[in-house]
């Protein structure tokens, strides 16, 4: 197994150009991971306005963070280790999540919000802890935890593991709403961002591609 995710990788680093795409889309999502991190910081010290949500007036919130979190966190560990294998695949998956982050940036830039008024505040270890350190509520049009399962959804060509992550996106919304996290809109809203997200990438690497053929 390890040979053979060894040969694929060297393989692939072999053609120049793709080994040049590799490493700058390493660099671009570590970027753009930092920016994005004090972007929130700004988010979250700006006023906003409070967005009327029916759906959340029909229910109490529930605090299920540690189960949020465990499918979270497993779908992205799973999705690392089954597309390692793979080289195109996750590098894709990076260069979507990377487009993904810009556009809610601008997304969240546009739209101020101010978290539902019954959240219960879903205390993310990575983003809250490690990469702001403190607690978020405003990051909210769209959810980015959404989204990110579902661009895994999207780059994975593992029948089972497709349909694993569908499955966890539809559950993470699904917990986000139930914890008051986001609005509905947050929500319903991420997957359509995620595939633009991923569809643009295609693009560009289209045209990357005819370019230095």
């Amino acid at each position: 197994m390890l040979s053979r995710i060894k040969s694929n990788w060297v393989n692939e680093l072999s053609n120049g150009k793709y080994n040049y795409q590799v490493y700058i889309s390493f660099v671009l999502v570590a970027f753009s991971l930092f920016l994005f991190t004090r972007f929130l910081n700004f988010v979250e010290d700006r006023p906003g306005v409070i967005l009327p949500d029916p759906i959340l007036q029909m229910f109490s919130p529930i605090d299920i963070s540690w189960f949020t979190f465990a499918v979270m966190y497993s779908s992205v560990i799973i999705a690392i280790l089954s597309l390692i294998p793979s080289p195109k695949l996750l590098i894709l998956g990076l260069q979507s999540y990377t487009v993904m982050l810009i556009i809610r940036t601008v997304a969240m830039y546009s739209i101020p919000l101010e978290a539902p008024a019954t959240i219960l505040p879903l205390i993310d270890p990575m983003v809250s802890e490690v990469g702001v350190g403190k607690l978020m509520t405003k990051d909210l049009f769209f959810s980015g935890h959404t989204a990110t399962i579902f661009i895994m959804f999207l780059v994975s060509s593992n029948k089972l593991y497709k349909n694993l992550f569908l499955i966890a996106t539809i559950f993470i919304g699904f917990a986000v709403l139930v914890q008051h996290v986001h609005y509905t809109v947050d929500v319903i809203a991420a997957p359509f961002f995620a595939y633009s997200s991923y569809k643009i990438v295609i693009y560009i690497n289209k045209k990357f591609n005819s370019l230095f053929k």
